[in-house]
């Protein structure tokens, strides 16, 4: 085996148990599991065993089936589905469902997948995925390439249709989770990159930057990743190096040269040292201010003349660097490939850079026939990034089935208006019907647009509680996302809510291990928890965030009547309080809340328990001392979980589980911290708990540590009940509540004035329409932005 092949080893186990498997000429059956079937046609009946670039895993499950054939039509019945394949035809016949349903259409219903990018928001290239509201799916396979035992990406030995359908009914979770399963498991994100990351394409200057950063620190605003886009490098080429700068057209068809030209500064690989003067010394200050660093990429051109590599890179691949040609950019190549990363990316790895940012848009061909760059750069750079026991990572857009492997998602160049930001939330959900659970969007929006203060904070608050929460903008100089670019109270609550989100690394984290590890996105659709309800697929933007919380973004500008924004929401069975305002839902009903700029609705589910870090000023990412853990009454268990967060360490064994329980029952509240399971040194030794019950307002506390009762500070904060607890990080931690008083809904008619007061209109005739409807309930006769807010403030009381 070459280095090449050791270098991109894959892990895979890609040949089907040979039980699992139906023959008949040039139709090969593969039972994958009780409801996927793999339906492979190939003239000469040569199959294909090897991996694709979606499909790695084919043995991971073996069950019983019976084969029955008559009339040139084989059944495929296995204990929850019966295949009818068509030999003659060469077609699916037919499926029946676990639920009885008998399926024929394969294309309609589909819930759909996500795409390769939203550059200038495109929102019509979404591609299916294999959840379907008729209960069949299909991944077609056939045009992938297979990855050779080298480590090369190469057409299949035999051309064949290869498709698996995904019979899996309304099932969402279990065929998404076969899906992982089948093309791959997503791998552990590093702690620091579920922060916030600060990202702008704009041609700073090395102080220009680190004064940012600086300034960033002197602003308590916790930024974890700090991105610097393609300006790094030598961009301005004819200026600075003449005109001979152009790269060869080979691979390029002519549309694809034209944009080539035009984009001729992207690739790059030596500092623009009029702008970064000292390179050494703005990655160790970067680091030393305990910033990961991303650098962007545009590897299209090849090296050229004048970067600092090209004589090594000439060198190398056995090319006189006198000629000047290009040194011609070819993922294909295996020499090409090890140098690419050893001479081009290897020396500034070893200098600060921890990941890059692929940013490819220039075209889908190569020198292999089929294989997307795009994909090639996302497979090798993700393994080539997995070295020296560090978790690997990358940023760039999606390439398809199996794409999950590489993480993180990039969506590209967003348009900054209303219209992309409404899009974002269903798309992002929507996204786990392909299994793709890390989309990193520009949150603000990138290009284009107009300045809309409001639109940036929504956009922020969205960000919150997305997968990954990136600030970007594109190099116009008043597009900075910045929060102190913006008005006042809009800088506020934006500030605000980047902390928030570095609070939120304890839960946020649990729930990528929860990815890894259960094949669960942290963004789903209502609809994967409730198959059966219709409700549940008229909630596009609606979405759980995490086991604990849903979230509805608002995506709609504030009425200037009313001072507020409305999303309609759907709220399943149960119980649920916003986590900013307290207000308490009954569930199975569709509620148009309103709020003003401060929040949008984030709903908690009863027994929610939500473990959040002390520390929302520093960008700290570390496991805290201090947890803040907020409680909702209710059943639930929470299992925290804790590593490093940055190595290989947890596939031995070496992170920490706690669970947190609350058990409701009457006017009692049993809430316990089980002792944590693991290697304690991954915890800080001594830990300060803040148990925050949300929705209790007061009651009678006992505390046990480790079954020792202890005088516990306990207070009311806020409204609502605060207890403090100093104990080691791994100890058992029991209290009881006895005698509570539970949070209800403010009065009613103090909440419609508190709303109605926010209504922008003359105060007389505020009075005479208002007044009385408040104090007699009489019938209100109201303009309809008017109606809306007081009729969620009914809700509350029904």
């Amino acid at each position: 085996m070459d280095t090449f092949a050791k270098r991109f080893k894959i892990d895979c186990s890609p040949v089907a148990d040979k039980s699992q498997v139906y023959v008949n000429g040039n139709i090969r059956l593969t039972v994958i599991t009780p409801c996927m079937l793999r339906v492979e046609k190939q003239a000469q009946g040569k199959f294909c065993d090897e991996p694709t670039q979606s499909v790695w895993f084919r043995d991971f499950c073996k069950c019983k089936f019976e084969t029955k054939e008559a009339n040139g039509v084989v059944e495929i019945k296995t204990e929850k589905v019966t295949f009818a394949y068509s030999l003659k035809a060469g077609k699916m016949l037919r499926i029946k469902l676990a639920d009885g349903r008998t399926v024929k259409n394969y294309k309609a219903g589909n819930l759909k997948g996500t795409s390769r990018t939203l550059d200038i928001t495109a929102i019509d290239r979404v591609g299916d995925g294999v959840c379907s509201k008729n209960g069949v799916a299909v991944l077609d396979d056939s045009d992938t390439l297979a990855i050779k035992e080298d480590g090369l990406i190469l057409p299949r030995d035999n051309k064949e249709t290869d498709e698996y359908y995904f019979a899996y009914g309304n099932d969402y979770i279990g065929a998404t989770t076969d899906l992982y399963n089948l093309t791959g498991k997503v791998p552990l994100i590093p702690r620091y990159a579920l922060s916030n990351w600060w990202s702008r394409y704009k041609d700073y200057s090395q102080d220009e930057y680190l004064s940012l950063m600086d300034r960033f620190k002197d602003e308590e605003i916790p930024i974890t990743v700090a991105t610097v886009d393609m300006d790094w490098h030598w961009v301005k080429i004819q200026e600075k190096f003449g005109k001979d700068c152009h790269r060869m057209r080979k691979h390029l068809n002519f549309m694809e040269y034209v944009y080539d030209v035009w984009s001729k500064g992207w690739t790059g690989y030596s500092f623009n040292t009029e702008l970064f003067p000292d390179p050494d010394g703005f990655l160790k200050k970067l680091k030393d201010d305990n910033y990961k660093v991303t650098f962007n990429i545009h590897p299209s051109m090849g090296v050229r003349w004048f970067e600092n590599q090209y004589e090594d890179m000439c060198k190398a691949m056995g090319q006189d660097p006198k000629s000047k040609e290009p040194v011609a950019f070819d993922i294909t190549d295996k020499k090409f490939t090890e140098n690419y990363f050893d001479i081009l990316h290897r020396p500034f790895e070893e200098k600060g850079v921890d990941f890059w940012w692929i940013d490819w848009q220039q075209g889908k061909n190569t020198a292999v026939k089929g294989l997307d760059p795009l994909w090639a750069l996302n497979h090798y750079h993700f393994l080539d990034n997995a070295k020296d026991n560090h978790r690997p990572l990358i940023l760039s857009r999606f390439c398809g089935a199996g794409s999950q492997r590489y993480p993180l998602g990039f969506s590209g160049d967003t348009t900054q208006t209303w219209k992309s930001l409404d899009y974002q939330p269903g798309y992002t959900a929507t996204a786990s019907n392909v299994a793709y659970p890390w989309w990193s969007h520009d949150i603000g929006g990138h290009c284009m647009g107009r300045k809309d203060d409001e639109l940036y904070l929504r956009w922020v608050q969205l960000g919150v509680f997305s997968p990954v929460m990136r600030l970007h903008s594109t190099n116009n100089e008043f597009a900075g996302k910045e929060p102190w670019n913006y008005s006042g109270p809009v800088q506020r609550i934006a500030t605000d809510a980047l902390r928030l989100r570095h609070k939120l690394l304890p839960y946020i984290y649990t729930m990528n291990y929860r990815t890894h590890t259960e094949c669960r996105a942290i963004c789903e659709p209502m609809y994967y928890a409730y198959p059966e309800d219709e409700n549940a697929y008229n909630c596009r933007n609606e979405f759980f965030f995490g086991t604990e919380l849903i979230v509805a973004p608002i995506t709609e500008h504030t009425n200037k009547k009313t001072n507020l924004a409305g999303v309609k929401v759907w709220i399943p069975e149960g119980r649920y309080t916003d986590i900013f305002t307290g207000r308490i839902y009954k569930g199975n009903q569709f509620v148009k809340m309103f709020r003003d700029i401060d929040y949008i609705p984030v709903l908690a589910k009863e027994g929610a328990i939500i473990p959040m870090s002390a520390n929302d000023r520093t960008n700290d990412s570390s496991n805290p001392e201090k947890l803040e853990v907020l409680v909702y009454r209710g059943n639930n268990t929470f299992t925290l979980y804790e590593d490093d967060g940055e190595t290989l360490s947890y596939k031995n064994g070496e992170y920490l589980k706690t669970a947190f329980t609350v058990a409701e029952n009457g006017n009692k509240v049993d809430f316990s911290v089980s002792k944590a399971e693991g290697v304690a040194s991954v915890a800080p030794e001594n830990r300060s708990f803040i148990f925050k019950f949300k929705d209790i307002v007061s009651a009678d506390a006992k505390v046990t540590v480790d079954g020792k009762e202890i005088e516990a500070k306990a207070e009311i904060v806020g409204g609502t009940l605060e207890i403090e607890v100093n104990a080691k990080a791994v100890s058992e931690i029991k209290i009881v509540l006895d005698n509570c008083v539970y949070l209800e809904n403010k009065n009613e008619k103090q909440l419609l004035i508190n709303t109605i007061s926010k209504f922008q209109m003359g105060n007389d005739p505020k009075g005479f329409k208002f007044t009385a409807f408040i104090k007699n309930g009489k019938k209100l006769k109201a303009k309809k932005c008017f109606a809306e807010p007081i009729e969620e403030i009914l809700k509350l009381h029904r």
